[in-house]
This record gives structure tokens, C-alpha cells and sequence, in this order.
């Protein structure tokens, strides 16, 4: 759930056993398969388990064994600073995030989550905007076309049978897109101690979330429930982290960042298909109407690059 610059490096051929092109393709299934099941993965894990301790767990868990792999293989301690960093932007991005996600999984079918997601880029091009780099008219267009299908989608039946949940899905992608811009702003460790400190420190905020608003567990979670909370550590977080990180330093962000095309018809399949759920005429236009808007912004972009000299 990211959005970075398109001005990447473009593919340069592999060196190791496995061809780029084929580590590039497994990363791209990554993203697009696993962060579109991760909605519904979610959906069943909050029926026994909190969504603030949920991804407390989850996050904290993930971020903990990427910083003991990476630390055993030489990578540097981060500084205080880099920890203050990665606990602002960890906070934003996974805690508000994620986690707002999360919560209004509570009440929201997973797919309609995911097309609120799908706004991501729209609101990262506001707030980079507000960062003093304002979109161009292409960008503008999109943005315009993007937000009316957010507009539609709060129209939802599913949205507006719990406000709180649809103010929660409408404040995470905003969290997310805040961080993903104030992140290239602040000082973070290379590679990918960068995410390990920003899932420790996102994990931490939202266990204090989890104290504060006196979260516990009624029962012993299902068996469901666990397979859905270890699915989201490995897979979600773990593997498709890794992924996506490998892409952006692989390919052009605008092909990284593809997975917000895709995430929602995914997220929708799943749980049409494995949780009865539905979607209305309504949430496909307005599926349709977001991706639309999500497609001028990354041609805006993309062409907005091809301007820039070399």
C-alpha cells in the first residue's frame, strides 16, 4: 500500500542462479495475489481477535524475526533517530494503516476494504501536493475521477451500515499515504532494516493502541483465526514486504505500485467466492470509477518522468 516516485531504475539483468525476470514476475504474484487475500485473511482473524492486538501481534512478530535476520547477516543497529523515524512512520502506515483497516474489518466486507485501499495513490498525490510537488493535469484528472469513486463507494450499502467503520476506511489510506510521503522526509535505515524498524515500531503502537482502548480476548481464538493471524505474518507481512521492496529496487515504481490495480478484484473474488459476501452494482462502478482515476494518475506520472531529462 505504498506510493513512491517514477523515476526508478528500469530492470538490469540478474547475476545470481535465478534470472530477474523471473524473480521480478514471483515478486509481482507476490503482491498481487497475497496483499489481495491479506482483506479477507484479516476479516477472519478479527471475529476472535482484536484488530489493534491482531496486528500488535502480527507486525511485531514480523518485524522482530526480519531484524534478527538482518542483523545476523552484518547489517548495521539503527540510531535513536532512525527508531523515532520508523516508529512515526511505522505508527502511520501499519498502525493507523493497516490498522484502521483492520478495525473496520469488523463490520466492512473485505472487498469493499480493499477498493477503499485502492484510493492509496490518490491520496499520496494530495499529500505530496501539500509537499510542494502538485500533480499536473493529467494527474489532476485522475485525481478528480479517482475521489468521485470514493465519493460512490461510501454510497455502499455495506458502507453505510456502520459509519464508524467507513470513517476507519476512509482515515487508514489517508495514514498510509501520509507516511509513504513523510518516510522519504525522515531519517530510516537502508534496505530493509527500514521495514523490520517500521514494523517493530508500528507493531509497539498499536499494542499501546490495544492497552489503551482495553482490548482482550473473549475466548480462546479459533482455529481459523490463528491460521488467518499466522497467514498474515508470513505471507502479508514477511514474504510480501520482501517482495515488494525487491521490485522497487528492480523495476519502475509505477510497475511496483501495479498491485493497487489488482488487490481489490482479488479481495473481491476471495470473498465472493470463500465468505459469501456480495457486491453491489454500485461498488463495481465504483471499483471501476477508482481504478480508472488510479490509471490517468500513474499515466501522469509515468509521462510527467519520460519529460524529465536524463
Amino acid at each position: 500500500m505504498a506510493a513512491v516516485d517514477i523515476a526508478a531504475p528500469t530492470v538490469r539483468g540478474g547475476d545470481g542462479l535465478i534470472p530477474d525476470r523471473i524473480l521480478i514476475g514471483l515478486a509481482l504474484l507476490a503482491v498481487y495475489l497475497i496483499w489481495g487475500s491479506t482483506y479477507l485473511a484479516l476479516r477472519i482473524a478479527v471475529v476472535d481477535i482484536p484488530p489493534f492486538m491482531l496486528n500488535a501481534a502480527r507486525f511485531i512478530t514480523a518485524g522482530g524475526v526480519m531484524f534478527a535476520a538482518l542483523r545476523w547477516n552484518g547489517a548495521a543497529l539503527p540510531t535513536r533517530q532512525q527508531w523515532r523515524s520508523g516508529a512515526l512512520v511505522g505508527g502511520l502506515m501499519l498502525g493507523c494503516g493497516t490498522g484502521g483497516v483492520a478495525f473496520a474489518g469488523q463490520w466492512v466486507q473485505s472487498g469493499l476494504a480493499a477498493l477503499a485501499v485502492a484510493a492509496v495513490p490518490i491520496w499520496t498525490a494530495i499529500f505530496a501536493g501539500l509537499f510542494g510537488r502538485w500533480p499536473n493535469r493529467l494527474e489532476a484528472t485522475g485525481l478528480a475521477i479517482g475521489l468521485t469513486g470514493v465519493a460512490l463507494l461510501n454510497l455502499e450499502d455495506g458502507m453505510q451500515a456502520n459509519a464508524l467503520g467507513s470513517l476507519a476506511l476512509l482515515f487508514g489510506p489517508m495514514c498510509w499515504s501520509f507516511g509513504s510521503i513523510l518516510s522519504r522526509r525522515v531519517s530510516l535505515p537502508s534496505g530493509l532494516m527500514a521495514v523490520a524498524v517500521e514494523m517493530l515500531g508500528g507493531g509497539t503502537i498499536l499494542l499501546l493502541a490495544s492497552v489503551i482502548t482495553r482490548e482482550n480476548l473473549a475466548a480462546v481464538p479459533s482455529a481459523g483465526s490463528i491460521a488467518a493471524l499466522l497467514y498474515l505474518t508470513t505471507f502479508g507481512s514477511l514474504i510480501a514486504f520482501t517482495a515488494y521492496m525487491f521490485l522497487l529496487r528492480k523495476v519502475r515504481p509505477a510497475l511496483a505500485t501495479s498491485y493497487a490495480y489488482v488487490n481489490p478484484v482479488v479481495a473481491v473474488a476471495l470473498g465472493v467466492l470463500l465468505a459469501n459476501e456480495d457486491i453491489s452494482a454500485l461498488g463495481i462502478i465504483a471499483m471501476i470509477v477508482i481504478l480508472s482515476g488510479v490509471g490517468l494518475l500513474a499515466a501522469g506520472r509515468g509521462k510527467q518522468a519520460a519529460q524529465k531529462p536524463a
